[in-house]
Order: C-alpha cells, then structure tokens, then sequence
C-alpha cells in the first residue's frame, strides 16, 4: 500500500521558504516555465541534479512545428492524431499545432541557436510518421543540449528565478485537496518546506523503470508518483514508447540512435543483412516507433539474434558528419564508424506517453498542482507520441500553465500540518531493490506483453510494496520509491487494456479494439482505476 507521504515531517519544526512559483524540474518544461512565470513571480526552480543533467539534454532530434510554407497546422494534427492510434485529445492536440510556431519564435528569443543553410534558412527535417519536413534541430544532432544551454542562460541571470540545484523533493504538501508546497531533502539531508501559491512538476520521464533505456538515471517518475501521492489523476501510463534504435554493443550504454538517421535514409537490416521494414509497414522505416520497435523484436525472435543493423552507409559521408556529429562521434569512441558500419541497434524505453493528468492549462485534479513536459499527460500524444512533439508540448503547456496561474489568487494562511506513521528501521539495499524491479519489468511489462506476464509483475511489485513501511533518508532509496509506485500504476493499468493500441501490446489480444477500448484509464489514490471515455 502506497502511503500518502514516504517520510514523515512536522512543517512548524522546518525552515521555511516562502515564495509565488515552485517549479520542480530542469530540463525544457522547467527551464522555459521558470522565465515565463518570473515575468511577475518570484520563482523557485528546484532540481535534483545540476541545470545541465535532465532528459531534455539528451534530445537529439528536435523540436516539431509548423514553419514552412508547404506545411500547415491541419497537416501537423493529422500526423499527431494518426501517431496517437485513436486515443488522442483532440483540443489539446489543436492546442499544440496552433500554438506550436509561437512558442518555438519565444525559444529563439530566448537564445536558442538552430540550424541554417547556407542561405540563412532554418534547416527540417522529416521523423517517423510525419507527412512533411518539419523538424527544426540544433547542431546536427544536439538539440536539447542547445535548448538548455540557451534557457540556462537565461535562468541563471534572472534575479526572480532562484535556483536550488542539488535538492531533491520528496513530495508535495497539500491541506484540503490543495497543494501549498514542497516538501524538499536538502544537500545535507536535512529538510526544507518550499511554501508557494503554485507548485509546476516538470520532473521528466520514467526511463529508469526498465533494465534498458535511453534516459538517464535521474529519470525516475518522481512527478508521477508524487502526484498520484497527493491525489491527482494518473492518466495513459500503460502506453509506453520504446525507441526502437538504441545502441547495443559491448562495453557501450544504450545510446540513442536518433529516428532523424532514419529520416535521412537509414534502413534496417536483420542480422542476415536483409531489409525487413518493407515487410511491416508502408512507411518502411520511418512508420510509428510503436511499429518499428515490435518489428524489430519480431526479427531479433525470427533470427535467434539480439539486436538488429542500422545502415546508412549509403549517404555521403558529409551529411553524416554534418547531421549526425554527436551519434558519429560516440559511435567512434567504440569502434564503430556511420560512415562504413552498419550500426548494431534495439529497442530500449524511451518515452512514457501518459502521466500526470492535465486539463489544458496544464493544472491537475489537485488544486494549484500542475504539470508539464514529460511528467504530464495533457491528452497530445494518445497511445503513441509523434516524433519530436514532446518538446513543442512541453514549452506549449508551460505557458499556458502560466497563464492560468497568473488567475490564482495567492496562497492564504498554511496551516502546520504533520505526518507520522511507524516505520522500521535498516531498510535493504535500495540499489539492488531498484535493479530488481528494472528487470522485473523488462521480462513482463516491455515491448510485448501478456496477462500471465503483467500479474506475475504485479504480485511482485506488491511485494515490493513492504518498502514503504521503511525509513528512509537518501536521495536513491526515494527514487526507487517513486519507481516502485510508477511501475504498479503502469503494470495494473497493462493489465486492464485487453487490447493492442500504440506504445501497448499484449500478445494475448494483439489487435485494436476500439468499440471497447477507445477510452483511457485512469488512476488514483482516492478513487482507484477507472475508465474515461476518448473525447
């Protein structure tokens, strides 16, 4: 059993900072929500790592919206709705589309460097299931890095942002329904109570509940569990997006391969060096990563092999060096050169497309609790995210969520509120319980799933569940917490949809079934699982 809070506190016992704007998170929803909000807010911007250590950071391929002439809006929703497999907010979608190309001017305003041709025009590029050339990207390959490094900047010298790196929060507080701050372990482990009319979780993704993923190690579903902590809706986290092209070779971490190599004419080979995509999908290569990834595994089964080949062998070596220059240069480091090598790849987590349920103003069911980029679900990317969307989403829904707060009237008196339940002491090695469940849920909850897998998963993960009634006092034992209660919400939720759709895909019910699965799941605390109609 979940408890509402994993440690316990006494807020009259605290030091206390008091501010307008909480935001939780560093990578692009947090960063560019930050310097939205301090346009008339005092904000506190709260990272567990440095500003420069989030999976915005790792973002190679780029940042969707609609720019050239040949492009359209309607075009760019109906990619994004295709992509969704039917589960798809419509308003939101229409939301992001339409507000896109504003908010990418706002990231160039705000110093970010994208790249041109010789001719001053910003270079696209075309992703999976995308009908046009619509991606803007930074240095070949390293877009979110130059997201960063350009919001960063800005963040840095803002003097109504105060930074707090090296903080990790451990939950939100809330009196009523209502969320009146942060609960947050400081570097020396002693606690702090941020108190703030608004609290913005932009915490990120949930890479690290799988053995095998692209994320970093900080990508550990805080906001999610957190959230659902406090009683706000979870939304959709069944659908999980597995990118089909990561790194798999000796030695090397699972490095991304971004579907932009596809994009400019790489193809996939099985073992046996035959082209296999042909097979599986009009698009070929550049079909949904749902579909690319399940064709890959599909290969990886035929061919008794575990992993299959990139080949982009067949492009010039000065677009690869020019478009690619992170991936060829890591690649390098291995022995492995883009230029002459086919490049040995598999399916690793990348992208969970539910979250934090969010209305379109980016708040949840927790009053002034919000959530943005990753950590959320505002109904955009459906069963399935659309190649390079999450970024467009995360600064589109950033600002509408501070619009909203600008309507909040500020946080009255907070009461001193407490929480105690008996705990044991020496809890195990949460390190190894973190390594457990990661492989737990690779074995039952990954790229193809079943009902004997899913409650074998979930039986485990109950188990698991004796973890709580710990103390705990470290950084790595709450976010193994966090996992813990992220993967039984993802498991129960895999477990209910007898059906394949998107990111999800039960071998014992492989087809769509849309006259009684067109609708999502959603959990929470209070009120448990239900089921919400697709509007």
């Amino acid at each position: 059993m979940v408890p509402r809070y994993v440690i316990d506190f006494d807020l009259k016992a605290l030091p206390r900072l008091k501010t307008d704007v909480a935001v939780i998170g560093a990578g692009i929803a947090g960063l560019y929500t930050a310097l939205q909000a301090s346009e008339f807010a005092d904000v506190v911007l709260i990272s567990k790592r440095g500003l420069d250590d989030s999976n915005t950071r790792w973002a190679q391929g780029g940042i969707a919206a609609v720019t050239a002439k040949t492009d359209s809006p309607a075009l760019h929703r109906q990619d994004t709705l295709i992509a969704g497999a039917g589960l798809c907010a419509y308003d939101a979608v229409d939301v992001l589309v339409h507000e896109g190309p504003e908010r990418l001017q706002e990231l160039i305003a705000y110093g970010t460097r994208f790249d041109k041709d010789e001719k001053g025009r910003y270079e696209l590029t075309q992703e999976g299931a995308h009908s046009q050339r619509r991606i803007l990207h930074a240095q070949g390959d390293a877009t979110g890095a130059e997201i960063v490094r350009a919001l960063s900047a800005k963040v840095k010298n803002n003097a109504r942002i105060k930074v707090m790196e090296d903080h990790f929060v451990i939950d939100v507080i809330t009196d009523h329904g209502e969320c009146i701050g942060a609960l947050v372990m400081q570097p020396d482990g002693e606690l702090l109570f941020v108190q703030c009319s608004a609290t913005v979780l932009a915490t990120g993704g949930a890479g690290q509940l799988y053995r095998y993923t692209t994320n970093p190690d900080i990508a550990t579903a805080d906001g999610i569990a957190i959230a659902y902590r406090a009683g706000a809706d979870i939304k959709d986290v069944e659908f999980i997006q597995f990118h089909p092209t990561a790194l798999y070779y000796p030695g090397a971490p699972r490095f991304l391969i971004s579907e932009a190599v596809r994009g400019e004419g790489a193809i996939l080979r099985n073992i046996d060096g035959e082209r296999f995509m042909p097979n599986y999908h009009p698009q070929k290569e550049l079909a949904p990563r749902d579909i690319v990834a399940r064709a890959i595994v599909s290969e990886m089964e035929r061919t008794n092999s575990s992993f299959v080949y990139l080949d982009i062998t067949h492009e010039s070596e000065t677009l690869i060096k020019h478009r690619f220059p992170t991936i060829y240069k890591f690649c390098l480091q291995y022995g492995l050169d883009m230029v002459t090598d086919w490049i040995p790849v598999a399916p690793a987590c990348h992208y969970i497309m539910g979250g934090v349920r969010t209305d379109l103003h980016g708040e949840t069911s927790t009053k002034r609790l919000f959530a943005c980029g990753e950590a959320s679900c505002t109904g955009v990317h459906g069963a399935n995210r659309l190649a390079s969307n999450s970024l467009s989403e995360a600064v589109v829904f950033g600002h509408r969520i501070v619009q909203r707060i600008k309507q909040l009237q500020p946080l009255a008196d907070v009461p001193e509120l407490s929480f105690s339940i008996e705990r044991k002491q020496n809890p195990p090695d949460m390190v190894a319980q973190r390594l457990k469940l990661q492989k737990l849920m690779l074995r039952n909850v990954g790229v193809k799933r079943s009902e004997d897998g899913l409650e074998k998963a979930l039986k485990e993960i109950e188990r698991m569940d004796r973890l709580f009634g710990y103390e705990h006092r470290s950084t790595q034992a709450f976010e193994c917490l966090n996992l813990l209660t992220a993967a039984g919400l993802t498991t129960k939720a895999a477990l209910m949809r007898e059906e394949s759709r998107g990111g999800h895909y039960r071998i014992d019910y492989p087809s769509k079934d849309d006259l009684i699965w067109r609708k999502h799941i959603v959990l929470s605390l209070e009120h448990g699982v239900r089921e919400e109609s697709n509007e």
